[in-house]
């Protein structure tokens, strides 16, 4: 793992424990690897609650109840998908605080309106509306997209644990 993503994870996992909350995380391009940093650091386990690796659309809408209208209108890379998959996240885990990504890793699978390196994040709070944003991180490759999803997920969540 980085170093920048030991810090990142281990200042997540810090901040959450001080602040008592449990995190989970909604996964589809990433294909769990945000949970996976997480729990790489020793001691995750009083933090991390469960993260779902939801790669089909049947799987967002069976774990996550994402809707089905929702998927058919903005497609799976969409902000909408991304609130739903985050607030499902949260309603289907003992967690206070979650985290999704839905987007295109490559190399295939773009399209003009949602090109390779798109990726839709998501996040939920308890008592709070979702929040979703986007990064394009370009055509630099399905690791790499990867690799800058899971630094933005966890920077995304080290921002709100310190809101």
């Amino acid at each position: 793992m980085s170093k920048e993503k030991i810090i990142l994870a281990t200042q997540v996992l810090h901040l959450a424990r001080t602040r008592g909350f449990k995190i989970a995380t909604a996964e589809s391009c990433t294909g769990g690897l945000i949970a996976g940093a997480l729990t790489d650091i020793a001691g995750s386990s009083d933090v991390v609650d469960r993260g779902f690796v939801t790669y089909s659309n049947e799987a967002k809408q069976q774990m996550l109840g994402v809707r089905e209208d929702t998927l058919t209108r903005f497609g799976a890379v969409s902000d909408t998908t991304a609130k739903e998959m985050a607030y499902g996240a949260l309603a289907h885990s003992l967690a206070d605080i979650t985290i999704s990504v839905t987007g295109v890793a490559g190399p295939g699978g773009g399209s003009a309106e949602k090109p390779v390196g798109l990726v839709w994040f998501g996040l939920a709070e308890q008592g709070q509306a979702p929040h979703a944003e986007s990064m394009l991180f370009g055509d630099i490759g399905r690791e790499a997209v990867r690799e800058k999803t899971v630094l933005h997920a966890l920077s995304m969540l080290q921002a709100a644990l310190n809101a």
